[in-house]
């Protein structure tokens, strides 16, 4: 078994939740579903003010979705709820009524776009490239379109899908709208972002509540959006398109 681990800890207010996979800190079923936990779990926590977000390294942020666990779907309801675990993290953002602050150290690949762009505020170093690969493997990235759109929009959002094996800069992301600040390397990104937790820990949590439903209106319909959007990429991983390629990647 592999070996890979997402775990948090509590500093003066402040989580951290830092997640691993050896294979470039992509996501099977079982790690989307504990950092569910997780989120949900720091959320109600009173000693937690702000949660900081951390992938370990600093090659590769994350690279979504585990692609041994999409060859092991032989079946819509579990290519249904394997995309579901997903959109159910970015929805246990969504109702975290903490900040979410992102630290983005190294590239950013499908569904870990989606977590960048599911944070409140995101840094990143400049190694934090990012595209949205899941069109060349034949499915889309559609359970974590909403969270990406809502900050860059429809128009980035199809030029990033519609050229999916092309590096967007952080440059490029932070004009957009995902990125927040861009810094050297990871370490300062790392110091930075406990820096900027720092400031906003001393703030009233009641409002930075309700400041954080703001952030938010208007996605009331993403539970019902994100299971339509499951479902089309439930569908999707069946195709022999998909299998054939996600095979290619494997051999590689």
């Amino acid at each position: 078994m592999e070996a890979y681990y997402i775990k948090s800890d509590i500093v003066s207010n402040i989580a951290t939740i830092e997640f691993f996979h050896p294979k470039s800190n992509s996501f099977p079923s079982a790690q989307l579903h504990e950092l569910i936990r997780m989120l949900d779990e720091l959320g109600k926590n009173d000693e937690v003010k702000i949660i900081i977000l951390k992938s370990e390294g600093d090659k590769v942020f994350s690279a979504g979705a585990s692609f041994d666990e999409l060859l092991t779907i032989d079946e819509f309801s579990k290519g249904k709820k394997f995309f579901l675990g997903f959109a159910n993290v970015i929805l246990a953002m969504r109702r975290c009524p903490k900040f979410i602050v992102g630290c983005i150290t190294g590239k950013v690949v499908g569904g870990g776009v989606g977590l960048a762009s599911a944070c409140d505020y995101a840094l990143a170093d400049e190694n934090a490239s990012a595209r949205l690969s899941e069109l060349s493997i034949g499915i889309g990235p559609f359970v974590i379109e909403p969270a990406i759109t809502r900050k860059i929009g429809i128009t980035a959002f199809s030029e990033m899908t519609m050229n999916p094996t092309e590096w967007k800069s952080p440059e490029w992301l932070k004009e957009k709208g995902i990125y927040n600040h861009i810094f050297a390397d990871a370490q300062t990104c790392e110091e930075e972002a406990m820096s900027f937790a720092q400031q906003l820990s001393v703030y009233s949590l009641d409002a930075m509540r309700d400041l954080k439903s703001i952030f938010w209106q208007g996605t009331e319909h993403l539970p019902k959006l994100m299971e339509q959007r499951a479902e089309m990429s439930g569908r999707l991983v069946l195709s022999d398109f998909t299998k054939e390629t996600l095979l290619k990647f494997k051999s590689k």
